[in-house]
């Protein structure tokens, strides 16, 4: 069974012949290098790169690509090597993403001889980085086994070395790196990725100062490359005549489609096959309306362009010569405004054909609160591969809205936004309004999570201080979900946030130190979520500290947050609490274009996952966690 591993996670190797495989959706290097028991590199000649690519025991590609392969044989390794590290490093000059942030999230898996996946690991929560340590092959006594790490670098491949111990690793770098320079600049380019979730999501470019950035990778997604986007004209060039003008873009002819189908999408399993088929379905939209836009645009630039040719020359500025040119600019405008039009709204149906198909197909993790399939909710056997948090849609076509899915284990806290937003459907409510409904979404989003796991596999606890959230927690207090009552007043949120921080301290010891069996008798392995509800009441300084703590460092051990707040309550700290804020993925209770694509400009609508006025059925799911939770305890 193939292990999906998170950052930090280890899994044994079955065999020491192996195929590390690499897909970024965009060029890279990938290069080995190899490490003595502290991980550390000797020099220049345990360095696999593109300009020596071969190694004892590590064969890795020639040159830059989007995918690659890499050969490992660990029975060929010298006895001084104890660790393999792979690293990916983004190639000057190849016309692609500078930095990790804005491109594909990096997929990597590990094969065995017989071509079975062993495990994979997408590497998410990248920002400024332009080279990468994916995941290392590593020995501990006699056994080895694969970790995933994920530790990028923004300095680039030079600090990545050095970070290894690498003597002169500016010099190494520029070695690696220079060699490959000629295939860079020759390099074929993929049409951009366009929007995590590696969820994941995880804020570097935004469409306003608020916005969070989302990933919308998936490698098996299987699309035609998006027609050509015409190029916007010099404006140095002497445009051509009015009455002779260029001919226009021709948009790409219609291909006959197939009708669409749930689960059209490669996977081993229908959900993995559905996720990738939504996150297909969103990677089209982003490029069938970016493609929409720049040809809208370029209409518009060629129009303004024609009509000052014929303002700028006197022989046609009056007259009937004027009027004819003009005349002939606009229809020329409406022709192209015309054919953009069409190839959209023939996209756009399409995806529309396919999202009715879809949806009703969709499992309980990806499906709306109003699906049927949650009258049959049965507590899974296994988590799925995320979770749904709401819906995106662009304002071409309001009515088709994307699953919002974001991948579990959660890499990141969750902020339920409880401040007035800017949006016309967040003017028209008061600030008591907004609050009970941001409560309301984090228990709709609690609950989606608790039902995305084994009975359980997740604990739930909660933070009320001043018990401002009693009704808004019934249903999660009544059927017996938590963990425990809501802890109320400072010293209920001193002992929670006490308790979660000594958890998370004593993982991290266990992770670095590979020991997982020596944790006390008893432990709880279940991962664990706190909400924190009226944020900043009932915190001192020191409990704001370990609240920090925990979003920084909690994921990566299994302890999850999620707040309900009003960014302008915490005021008073200044910018002591902006990289908590920056750590988490703001939600909103209302509709809203927060959600930011830096790939082809697009900003996103979010609205959150609603609960059908007068249904029972969240009372009803959570109902069945309980029970399937008793079973288990008894």
């Amino acid at each position: 069974m193939t292990a999906e591993l998170v950052r930090g996670q280890n899994h044994p190797l079955p065999d020491t012949r192996l195929e590390l495989r690499v897909s970024a959706g965009h060029p890279v290097v990938a290069g080995a290098t190899l490490g003595d028991e502290r991980g550390q590199v000797a020099g220049a000649e345990w360095i696999a790169h593109p300009g020596a690519p071969v190694r004892p025991g590590v064969e890795v590609p020639g040159g830059v690509a989007a995918e690659h392969r890499v050969s490992v044989d660990l029975a060929a390794l010298p006895d001084t090597v104890h660790r393999i590290s792979l690293l990916l490093a983004l190639p000057p000059d190849a016309g692609g993403p500078a930095r990790f942030g804005t491109a594909a999230a990096p997929f990597v898996s590990v094969d065995d001889p017989a071509g079975a996946t062993v495990a994979t690991y997408t590497i998410t929560g990248l920002d400024r980085e332009s080279a990468v340590v994916a995941l290392e092959l590593y020995r501990r006594q006699d056994v080895w086994k694969v970790r995933a790490v994920g530790q990028g670098y923004e300095g680039g491949l030079a600090e990545l070395l050095a970070d290894q111990g690498a003597p002169a690793a500016a010099d190494l770098a520029a070695a690696v790196l220079g060699a490959v320079a000629p295939a860079a600049a020759t390099a074929p380019q993929p049409v951009p990725e366009t929007a995590a979730a590696t969820p994941a999501a995880s804020d570097p470019s935004s469409a306003s100062s608020s916005a969070t950035t989302i990933s919308y990778s998936h490698p098996s997604r299987r699309t035609a490359p998006a027609p050509p986007v015409p190029a916007a004209p010099d404006p140095g060039a002497v445009p051509p005549r009015p009455s002779e003008p260029p001919s226009p873009p021709q948009p790409a002819p219609a291909q006959s489609r197939p009708e669409p189908v749930a689960g059209d999408a490669t996977g081993w399993t229908m959900d993995e096959r559905l996720y990738n088929q939504v996150w297909g379905m969103f990677e089209d939209l982003a490029r069938t309306v970016a493609a929409y836009r720049s040809a809208r645009d370029f209409a518009d630039h060629r129009l303004d362009r024609a009509i000052d040719q014929v303002l700028a020359d006197p022989g046609t500025r009056v007259g009937g010569a004027g009027d004819a040119a003009r005349a002939e600019a606009r229809a020329t405008h409406e022709e192209l405004m015309g054919r953009a039009q069409e190839v959209l709204d023939r996209d756009l149906a399409h995806l529309t054909a396919e999202s009715e198909v879809v949806e009703p197909a969709l499992p309980a993790a990806y499906a709306r609160w109003d699906n049927p399939v949650w009258h049959a909710y049965r507590t899974p056997e296994e988590p799925p591969m995320a979770v749904r948090l709401g819906d995106l849609h662009l304002p071409e076509r309001t009515g088709l809205r994307i699953p919002f899915l974001v991948r579990l284990p959660l890499e990141r806290g969750l902020w339920v936004d409880a401040g007035p937003g800017r949006t016309s459907a967040a003017g028209l409510l008061d600030d008591a309004e907004l609050r009970r409904l941001a409560l309301d979404s984090a228990v709709a989003h609690t609950a989606r999570l608790l039902a995305a796991h084994p009975a359980g596999s997740l604990t739930v606890h909660v933070l009320d201080p001043a018990g401002s959230g009693a009704a808004a927690f019934a249903p999660l207090a009544e059927t017996g979900v938590l963990a425990g009552p809501p802890a109320r007043g400072a010293a209920g949120v001193t002992a929670v946030l006490a308790q979660l921080t000594e958890r998370v301290d004593l993982l991290q010891m266990a992770v670095r130190g590979d020991a997982a069996e020596d944790l006390p008798p008893g432990f709880d392995p279940s991962r664990q979520l706190l909400v924190v509800h009226d944020f900043p009441h009932g915190f001192d300084d020191r409990a704001v500290t370990r609240l920090r703590y925990l979003a920084d460092e909690g994921p990566s051990v299994g302890v999850h947050l999620l707040m309900v707040a009003d960014r302008a309550d915490a005021a008073p700290y200044g910018p002591v609490l902006d990289p908590l804020w920056r750590s988490l993925l703001r939600l909103t209770p209302v509709p809203d274009d927060h959600l930011a694509d830096p790939w082809v400009g697009h900003a996103w609508t979010y609205e959150p996952p609603t609960v059908p006025p007068g249904s029972a059925v969240l009372w009803q799911v959570l109902g069945q966690i309980a029970e399937a939770r008793r079973r288990n305890l008894g």
